[in-house]
């Protein structure tokens, strides 16, 4: 804790997601940026500057802010390599934690992270801020309205091309060793949406992939399909090349209604009949159709984390869930590397 109470967090990786956090922690009245780190000493010292943290403490080394006696929680916005390594050491060393998805390029990683956040008995979550979109939270909204229905089939997607135009972080992000994959890159999202719409058991994960224009080293291009074990079907489709504006689609049928983006036909609505429905209806709402991380919601995935910690309260998207959700995402990658084989859950 600070001097004057408040949780003190450290935030390593200083790049293009770790400014949006660094905001959200200056405007939570509960937290204070108390280190920043970064491979670059310098690159600390300029979001320093630029954020007006006076009382952070600048690192080139994270074993050195790992000793900083007022750190509470460490934000790890790094490269997707480390992860694993730091929020193992950072659980180690009694903080909680919030982790950039990816958690982990590996399920043997992401299971050491569940073990040391368990041992430590700290809080750990994965960065999946789209539970906190405004179109998320309309869609749970009509859900438990029951406006679909039993929903059997769900589709998301993320499409999103041109990343050497427009992404700081493709230099790294598009090698195997850093990046990783294309659910890991990004796709993760589209499965998380899928999971929140559609939740359940999973029985198996059929995966295809492939590499059609070498944008990256790994292959740009995933298809996911989610078998749940009461018969319903997910798909995720995850496309990182060629050429298309970003899309993140969102697809539900069930029987009493379907959704298809903001539109929606239905025939039960908050308990009432709506069989004079004749066509779509739609919401207006902010909308996931950027990649641009200045318009996703991290101040509501702050405050919640932040309110749960302090609270002692479950948090979403906590190191069980993140079990819950990459076990399907590499599921669907080991299906794909042995040629759409079905992968059983759970993964030994």
């Amino acid at each position: 804790m600070t001097d004057d109470g408040k949780l003190g967090v450290g935030v390593v990786g200083i790049g293009w997601v770790s400014h949006q956090h660094i905001g959200t922690l200056v405007t939570n009245p509960h937290t204070e940026v108390v280190g920043l780190c970064s491979g670059s000493l310098a690159n600390a010292q300029n979001a320093k500057e630029e954020h007006g943290l006076s009382n952070a403490h600048c690192y080139d080394d994270y074993e050195q802010m790992l000793k900083q006696d007022n750190l509470d929680m460490i934000f790890i916005c790094s490269t997707n390599e480390k992860h694993v390594d730091q929020a193992v050491a950072g659980a180690e060393a009694g903080n909680h934690l919030l982790i950039e998805k990816p958690a982990s390029l590996t399920w043997e990683g992401l299971k050491s992270i569940a073990a040391a956040v368990d041992k430590a008995g700290v809080v750990a979550c994965e960065g999946f801020e789209l539970h906190w979109s405004p179109y998320f939270l309309i869609v749970h909204k009509l859900i438990k309205a029951n406006a679909f229905g039993n929903i059997f089939y769900g589709e998301c997607d993320y499409f999103s091309a041109n990343w050497p135009q427009w992404y700081v972080g493709y230099p790294w992000v598009k090698t195997r060793e850093q990046g990783g994959s294309a659910l890991a890159a990004a796709g993760c999202h589209a499965v998380d949406a899928l999971l929140q719409f559609m939740p359940g058991e999973v029985d198996h994960v059929v995966g295809h992939w492939g590499n059609f224009t070498k944008t990256f080293d790994w292959e740009g291009t995933v298809l996911s399909v989610i078998s749940y074990k009461d018969g319903r079907i997910g798909k995720v489709g995850c496309i990182l090349e060629g050429n298309n504006p970003y899309t993140f689609n969102v697809r539900l049928h069930g029987d009493r209604g379907t959704l298809v983006g903001n539109k929606f036909h239905s025939e039960t609505l908050i308990g009432e009949r709506m069989t004079e429905q004749t066509d779509w209806a739609t919401f207006e709402t902010i909308m996931p159709d950027t990649p641009e991380v200045s318009h996703h919601p991290f101040q509501p995935q702050t405050d919640h984390i932040i309110d749960c910690i302090l609270n002692n309260k479950k948090p979403e998207v906590d190191i069980n869930d993140a079990l819950r959700i990459d076990e399907v995402i590499f599921a669907a990658e080991r299906s794909a590397s042995l040629g759409g084989e079905a992968v059983k859950l759970p993964l030994e």
